[in-house]
């Protein structure tokens, strides 16, 4: 090896859970090393909702009016049209947050303006440029990461290396970490497409004609998502520009001519859609968080704050450990079970949307909003709790203890409130389903 380093905690990975755990830590004074491989964040991140959540931590950090200063625009609502029913599924002014909307922000903004407050820690080193190629062992312990750089081959030895690079991660496959993959019968298909001031503000799926079309407002452009059945690319780019042009016409006419931006198939970005997660997260002296631990799908678009939250997660109960030169492994299993419980409800939700999906693509002609879909967004309090649901999580986390810390009963009563918005939701997919398509019956 050309050369070596030492740190405390050797973080893979510049994406949200790396950012988030490398500033958390360093803030509490342990030495980090974030390794991310490319240049810079300016990439095609696609995902970019930033939950209320994510935005209370930074308030909580003192960091939200800082961040909120970058390039975003708010979603305080969340609906559709399904065939020529235009419905509202979530609303976030209810939150008892300081941000009661989703901040729709480039992700290389994010993790840039994360990169710049960090880098004014003392403890906090950022290696762009640094890829990670495998793990460094002393017998059965991870001891550090083998990486390349532009000078050579590195090695970073540190007592603790948290694996935050992503789905296809290198350090879950070096540390030998099973995972368990869960079939998912969708792709998404990513382009853009201008926008004008008369188009709708809070409408994020269009579902008709056997297709679900998602339109994130980006200020003068749509980032657009084109749910598609699982393998199908090759057949839909087989038909042609103008077979797709006029899909995306046939479920959102009010687009018009603006399809015909869509010049060269390079323009579409294929999203191969993946849900899974490890059994273990952990082995001693390796930690893997973020979709290294539980890629998600974009469902919901919570993959970005189930990252940050389990960085802040981690940070709680690794930091004094690490900081104060204290044995850590022990603490890596309690990341877990802080942590599962809330990725499993989640990926649950997602995968019985991706059954309604499913029965939505066998159905080609016009669509018609199933009764229960219809009854559910005019129950009182459901879209409150559905908003609840995606905007907080079941678990969300603190950097610090909230100045009103809630309660059993509270929980409980915010729990139920979550759980029936996803049966809700649930229970009109199955009603679709059934009435249409025999699906579930």
């Amino acid at each position: 090896m050309a050369g070596e380093i030492e740190t405390t905690c050797g973080i893979v990975g510049g994406g949200p859970a790396g950012m988030m755990l490398g500033y958390l830590l360093a803030r509490k004074g342990v030495p980090v090393t974030v390794l991310e491989k490319h240049r810079d964040f300016n990439r095609d991140f696609r995902g970019d909702t930033v939950h209320p959540s994510t935005l209370e931590i930074f308030g909580e950090l003192g960091l939200l009016d800082d961040l909120l200063k970058r390039p975003h625009q708010k979603l305080t609502s969340v609906g559709g049209v399904f065939g020529d029913f235009r419905f509202q599924a979530a609303r976030f002014e209810h939150l008892p947050v300081r941000c009661r909307f989703v901040a729709l922000m480039p992700q290389w903004d994010f993790l840039s303006f994360l990169a710049e407050q960090a880098r004014l820690l003392p403890s906090f080193d950022l290696r762009m440029q640094h890829e990670a190629t495998g793990l460094l062992f002393d017998g059965d312990r991870v001891a550090g990461v083998a990486a390349r750089s532009l000078d050579g081959p590195l090695g970073i030895r540190a007592r603790l290396v948290v694996g935050c690079d992503g789905r296809h991660s290198v350090t879950r496959q070096a540390g030998r970490l099973e995972r368990v993959e869960y079939g998912v019968p969708i792709d998404v298909l990513w382009f853009r497409i201008s926008r004008r001031p008369d188009d709708p503000d809070d409408l994020f799926g269009n579902i008709n004609y056997g297709r679900v079309l998602v339109l994130i407002n980006r200020g003068d452009y749509f980032q657009a998502g084109l749910l598609i059945e699982k393998g199908s690319f090759d057949s839909i780019r087989g038909r042609g520009l103008e077979d797709f042009r006029r899909t995306i016409l046939e479920i959102a006419p009010y687009l018009g001519a603006r399809v015909d931006e869509i010049r060269d198939w390079e323009q579409v970005k294929l999203l191969t859609v993946v849900i899974d997660r490890l059994r273990r997260w952990h082995r001693p002296g390796l930690l893997c968080i973020g979709d290294a631990a539980h890629a998600m799908s974009p469902a919901g678009g919570v993959g970005i704050n189930l990252a940050v939250q389990d960085a802040v997660a981690a940070a709680n109960i690794l930091g004094p450990a690490l900081r104060d030169s204290l044995p850590a492994d022990a603490l890596l299993e309690r990341v877990q079970r802080r942590r599962e419980f809330p990725v499993r409800a989640v990926q649950t939700a997602q995968m019985y949307a991706h059954q309604a999906f499913a029965a939505i693509f066998r159905n080609p002609g016009p669509a018609q909003a199933p009764l229960a879909l219809k009854v559910a967004t005019r129950v009182p309090g459901l879209q409150n709790a559905m908003g609840r649901f995606v905007g907080m999580g079941l678990r969300p986390e603190h950097v610090a203890p909230p100045k009103q810390p809630c309660g059993t009963f509270a929980a409980l009563m915010a729990g139920v409130a979550a759980a029936a918005a996803a049966w809700a939701v649930v229970s009109a997919c199955r009603a679709f389903g059934k009435r249409r398509l025999g699906w579930l019956a």
